[in-house]
């Protein structure tokens, strides 16, 4: 298994640029209204905890408003000269090769497999949140503006909506875990940049990439 933490780094070593100010800014602003719309749901969908909190209509509208304006910042995140790395992860994440089959088969367990900048685990993530969030907005929209729909439309929205936050919920816990669990990587997330050893030891094929470059800042 790879080391993905050790007591403490030099003060010269040297870093790796991981995400750019964009990037960071998508994930967290995204991580938030996620947060946001996890909170709420759960208000609206919990009887106790909707007694509790109260104000249920102010809550639904927090829902509502919140999913309508969760694809904003990938938008705005893909709308500039700023995108190109958005736009390079984009691809890595949509490109699956033998590699990640084989970290897959042994769920990361395998001491040869050699992932990219992202592991197959991060990609199938990334591809069940993005199709959900999709999957939920369309969902959604049929519950509040459930004039125009039949019943069983309106039936089969609400059924598919809870079930896919539950989906959801599992899969971005699992996602806060596996960051807590590496606090290495998390700094990628939180200043831009992780130690070259950490690139090296966990992502080797990243590190041979002809683009890469290291900042040693």
């Amino acid at each position: 298994m790879a080391v993905t933490t050790r007591p403490s780094d030099p003060p010269d070593e040297a870093r790796v640029a991981r995400f750019d100010r964009t990037e960071r800014l998508l994930h967290w602003t995204t991580a938030a209204m996620f947060a946001v719309l996890m909170f709420t749901g759960a208000v609206l969908y919990v009887g106790s905890l909707s007694a509790l909190v109260g104000r249920r209509e102010l809550v639904r509208m927090v829902h509502v408003w919140t999913g309508l304006l969760l694809p904003v910042p990938l938008l705005l995140a893909s709308a500039g000269p700023w995108r190109r790395a958005l736009g390079n992860d984009v691809r890595r994440l949509n490109r699956w090769d033998d590699e990640d089959r084989r970290w897959m088969r042994s769920l990361g367990r395998d001491p040869f497999a050699r992932p990219a900048k992202f592991n197959a685990g991060q990609k199938l993530n990334a591809a069940f949140v993005a199709g959900a969030a999709v999957v939920m907005l369309a969902t959604g929209s049929v519950m509040h503006w459930f004039a125009p729909f039949p019943d069983d439309w309106r039936t089969g929205a609400t059924f598919v909506h809870d079930w896919v936050a539950i989906g959801l919920f599992v899969a971005i816990t699992g996602h806060v875990g596996k960051a807590l669990a590496d606090p290495v990587a998390m700094r990628g997330m939180l200043r831009g940049w992780v130690p070259a050893w950490w690139a090296r030891t966990n992502r080797p094929r990243w590190v041979d990439e002809p683009d890469m470059a290291a900042d040693d800042r």
